[in-house]
């Protein structure tokens, strides 16, 4: 999720996203060093829009969202649980959302797919288990992992932060990973990311 400081020079959602936007300088954006995540997600803008992110390393969200507020970056890339407080007290200008459907939790922000055409971005966390595991055991660990899922109170939390919960089927989860992968691979080839 894009972020810029309330006060900052992007008063309007598209100007950081367009081709035309002057000047061309990069745009100096902060993230977690270790998040790989960001590598893809800045390739894949600079592949569909044209815009030029020079990464800026941190260590940990936390200090990338204080140097941002205080000024000393333009941007950054990061979660919604990480950035809904600063959103929500009016310190921190989301300019979209990377999910394909607006966010429950931000209704009036826009998806960065309403001006970057077909981007879509979502960060999601899954259960793995090794290859040799029994069926019978995924199952009973999915059927665990679900209920818990449909628990109100966890869900209302999720929500409140910003998530969406996806239960489903080992299978369901398969074909999610098998279509990112897809799907990120060309970018990662586009952009020249190595693994560290």
């Amino acid at each position: 999720m894009p972020g810029v400081p309330h006060a900052g020079a992007w008063r309007t959602k598209r100007r950081i996203f367009t081709t035309n936007y002057e000047p061309k300088s990069p745009v100096r954006h902060a993230s977690d060093r270790s998040d790989e995540k960001t590598v893809i997600v800045r390739g894949a803008l600079k592949m569909m829009a044209g815009v030029d992110l020079v990464h800026v390393p941190y260590r940990g969200s936390g200090p990338a969202i204080t140097d941002l507020l205080g000024g000393q970056i333009q941007a950054t890339f990061t979660d919604m649980p990480a950035s809904i407080e600063y959103i929500r007290a009016g310190r921190l200008r989301v300019l979209g959302v990377g999910t394909a459907a607006r966010s429950a939790a931000l209704p009036d922000t826009p998806t960065v797919g309403d001006f970057v055409p077909s981007f879509e971005a979502s960060q999601w966390t899954g259960m793995f288990a090794p290859i040799n595991t029994p069926s019978e055991i995924i199952g009973k660990l999915n059927g665990q992992i679900n209920a818990g899922l449909a628990d109100a109170k966890l869900s209302r939390r999720f929500a409140d932060l910003g998530g969406i919960v996806l239960p489903g089927s080992p299978a369901d989860f398969g074909k999610l990973v098998a279509d990112e992968t897809e799907k990120w691979s060309k970018v990662v080839k586009f952009s020249g990311a190595k693994p560290e």
